[in-house]
């Protein structure tokens, strides 16, 4: 299991290279107090992924000579595509043909080729993986190795410096890299809430079974929640430092989506708008003066939709 300290030491190397997101304190209806939006969709690529493939990549000598690989469902692939240009490698990312074509088109804007086969996440990894066998290229795993996690686990740190007494944070699962590293910096510390589309519940089923376990997978944000088994990382993570698993339908994160750019002209993608769409739709109702921080992990999303 990651460690705080490996967390503080991923944040040393890669403070330099990444966006300190700001915060945003909205008002929700039906909910008293104001709920912290942590806005990581403005991270570089446009998600918290560039926190993992940084501290991945910035330290590689093999990734110099034999180049990089990822699979991924869009922000993760563009998260290791921006981070290999800003570090002058090469990189191939291998993505399902579930993938926005929004996503497609920002991993190869950062000069990455692209491979886009198999029908989901679990098939892209795998030719991901023979590649890897093939050429040994690095391979950065979006979200179950120990870099990725403490790289992601970097937000955590960053939140809680700049509000320290928060109650609880609300976080988007789709493999768990993101609630793995967020929750193994806060440990006990501060609430820690999981929130799953009710067609990807990877963390969730887990749970129920108590252990990672096959799920299918659909939906308005499959493209970037869908994975079909939580990280083994992640899920050791989650048994500890984890306090609650929800879940919201696509309905209420397309509702969510819509909220967020309507009322305050943010565009994010549904896996993005997953946490808001629990407090929106009230499957999570706040304490009376509960501290709460909503993290928008993403904003991949194509501009047209929100054409008005």
């Amino acid at each position: 299991m990651i460690t705080r300290q490996d967390i503080a030491g991923a944040h040393q190397r890669i403070a330099p290279h990444i966006v300190r997101t700001p915060l945003m304190d909205v008002r929700l209806p039906g909910i008293a107090q104001p709920v912290t939006l942590k806005l990581e969709c403005f991270q570089h690529s446009g998600s918290f992924k560039a926190r993992g493939a940084f501290n991945s990549l910035i330290a590689s000598d093999t990734a110099k000579s034999s180049g990089v690989a990822a699979a991924s469902g869009g922000n993760h692939g563009a998260a290791v595509a921006y981070v290999a240009q800003a570090l002058g490698l090469k990189a191939r990312i291998f993505v399902p043909t579930i993938s926005s074509p929004a996503k497609v088109a920002r991993i190869r804007s950062y000069g990455a080729d692209v491979v886009q086969e198999g029908a989901n996440y679990a098939e892209a990894l795998a030719l991901c993986d023979a590649h890897i066998a093939e050429t040994g290229a690095v391979s950065v795993h979006a979200y179950n190795a120990e870099p990725t996690l403490a790289g992601q686990g970097t937000l955590g740190l960053e939140l809680e410096q700049q509000v320290a007494d928060l109650d609880t944070v609300l976080i988007a699962v789709g493999g768990g890299g993101l609630i793995g590293g967020v929750a193994a910096w806060y440990q006990h510390r501060t609430r820690i809430v999981s929130v799953e589309p009710d067609t990807c519940t990877a963390l969730h089923s887990a749970r129920t079974v108590g252990k990672p376990v096959k799920v299918e997978i659909s939906g308005v944000a499959a493209d970037s929640l869908g994975a079909s088994v939580i990280g083994d990382m992640a899920f050791e993570i989650a048994r500890s430092h984890v306090n609650d698993c929800l879940l919201v339908s696509n309905d209420d994160i397309e509702g969510a989506q819509a909220w967020l750019w309507q009322t305050h002209r943010i565009m994010t993608e549904p896996g993005g708008a997953t946490v808001l769409a629990a407090l929106l739709s009230g499957v999570y109702k706040p304490q009376r003066n509960e501290r709460i921080c909503a993290v928008i992990c993403g904003a991949n999303v194509d501009p047209a939709k929100f054409a008005v």
